[in-house]
């Protein structure tokens, strides 16, 4: 509490620059990121719907994808409403509880998205190396416990990543040279010692990337081994095309998340920016997609609902 009042009596409210000075290029980027928004909440608002109305999803992997689309919705909801203001509005302010408060929830569904792919991933290995001890492996209570494990996981983490981010003084300048409140362009403002502040995020950065990061990169080189073991080149093709498309989104938050945080924060620049908006934005749109509508079975009860809805008309 007293590290927030000491910055507080310093800034009352921050000025976020934004993707682009320009206002036709504020409008195209308006048109472009309420498109993603509007996709993105689609997607995992359906698929989180789809889940909890339809029995034949009631398992551990569509259990997890559920609070994955959950929090992929949260997600983007933190940053893009306010974004997508900032585009056609000359008033780019936000008061300093309000990035307080958009840093704690981003940097939480931030973690628990993290963990949640980690669980995916290990519900994957479950399933394809050891099938007929699936049901053993992850009982209901195991698939409510780990889910917890990541929401509380991801509560602690954010409130440390805050309270080391706005720890210190902002006497300097109240200017974001961002599109959110983010760790690096905060630290970048305080005109306090950040060096110990740093280090601690980087830590627990570090602790958090490489640890879920090899549970799920240990997890489908198991799943990998054993499709290629197996002898019907169609189920084999079908498997390894599932599996690079899990491990091509995962890179993508991963990578560009490590390219955006593991970096002190006189390092970051226009770049972070670019970064920033694949792991916030576009993951988010394709997680659904990727994850799910490629599954036969998903598509499938999806085109039942959409019949059954327009039958009720």
């Amino acid at each position: 509490k007293k590290m927030f009042m000491r910055s507080n009596c310093t800034v009352n409210k921050f000025v976020l620059l934004g993707l682009a000075e320009s206002p036709d290029v504020q409008l195209l980027l308006f048109g472009v990121f309420l498109l993603v928004y509007v996709f993105t909440l689609l997607g995992n608002v359906g698929m989180m719907t789809l889940v909890r109305t339809d029995p034949h999803f009631h398992t551990p992997m569509y259990f997890f994808l559920y609070h994955l689309s959950f929090s992929d919705a949260c997600y983007s909801t933190v940053i893009m409403p306010n974004m997508l203001v900032s585009f056609i509005s000359s008033n780019k302010d936000i008061s300093f509880s309000g990035c307080v408060a958009q840093l704690y929830s981003f940097v939480f569904f931030g973690i628990v998205e993290c963990y949640l792919l980690a669980v995916m991933a290990y519900d994957r290995y479950a399933a394809v190396c050891s099938p007929l001890r699936y049901v053993v492996m992850l009982p209901k209570a195991v698939c409510v416990w780990l889910v917890s494990a990541s929401y509380t996981l991801g509560f602690l983490y954010a409130a440390i990543y805050t309270g080391c981010t706005f720890g210190g003084s902002f006497c300097n300048s109240n200017v974001i040279d961002h599109f959110f409140c983010d760790i690096g362009p905060l630290l970048k403002l305080s005109c306090s010692d950040r060096v110990l502040r740093e280090k601690v995020i980087f830590a627990f950065i570090s602790l958090n990337g490489i640890s879920t990061s090899g549970v799920i990169l240990i997890s489908y080189l198991y799943v990998l081994s054993a499709v290629l073991r197996t002898r019907s080149a169609r189920n084999r093709s079908k498997a390894f095309n599932t599996c690079a498309s899990h491990l091509m989104v995962v890179s993508l938050f991963y990578g560009t998340g490590f390219f955006a945080y593991l970096q002190p924060s006189t390092s970051h620049n226009g770049l972070d920016k670019v970064a920033t908006v694949f792991y916030t934005l576009v993951t988010p749109l394709l997680n659904p997609f990727i994850y799910s509508l490629r599954n036969r079975d998903v598509k499938e009860a999806f085109m039942k609902h959409m019949k059954r809805g327009f039958c009720l008309r």
